[in-house]
């Protein structure tokens, strides 16, 4: 089972949120305060903060200037994620992943199946690697937000998480570039 290893000292890391919404300005962007806000109380830093349409190449390249920022440890993204002919966020992540986590859309689906029921099959939720870098998409709606990170990124983004966390193997994520 999964603890906090008080043991070990916590490094916070810098994450950039990015909102994808045709509709929303800052001031009426729920889910990404409520991003903003978790990362904060759980001692991270926001390394950056924007929304953008539901338009693929934008999207891409945000991530792309994101993780070429050294920076930006991880990119969480939300919105963008269902299966409306607008929903492009997923294929934006996956033009720059290296990389995809493919048990992270799974473990949302199974923590969203016990908010949401069968309802939670319409999200394509997704995570991956880019230059060092994390990068996870979520859906658009605040509760989706705070399950992804309550249940999940909180864990997997403190480093005093056991048996093993992300924050642990950031600095291993580009070794294959070392070894030229």
């Amino acid at each position: 089972m999964s603890r906090i290893d008080d043991s070990k000292e916590f490094i916070p890391i810098n994450i950039a949120v990015l909102t994808v919404s045709d509709s929303r300005t800052l001031a009426e962007d729920k889910s990404g305060q409520t991003l903003v806000d978790r990362i904060e109380a759980a001692g991270h830093q926001i390394a950056a903060r924007t929304i953008l349409h539901d338009e693929r190449a934008e999207i891409s390249a945000q991530l792309r200037e994101w993780i070429a920022d050294p920076g930006v440890d991880v990119v969480i993204s939300t919105g963008g994620t269902g299966l409306t002919g607008r929903d492009v966020t997923v294929e934006a992540h996956r033009d720059v992943y290296e990389k995809e986590i493919d048990a992270f859309g799974t473990v949302f689906t199974i923590v969203s199946m016990q908010k949401i029921g069968t309802s939670a099959v319409q999200s394509r939720a997704t995570g991956g690697v880019a230059n060092g870098t994390y990068l996870f998409a979520l859906p658009g709606s605040p509760g989706a937000c705070k399950d992804a990170w309550d249940e999940i990124l909180l864990k997997q983004l403190d480093y005093r998480h056991r048996p093993c966390n992300f924050v642990e193997i950031l600095p291993r994520l580009t070794e294959d570039q070392r070894r030229k």
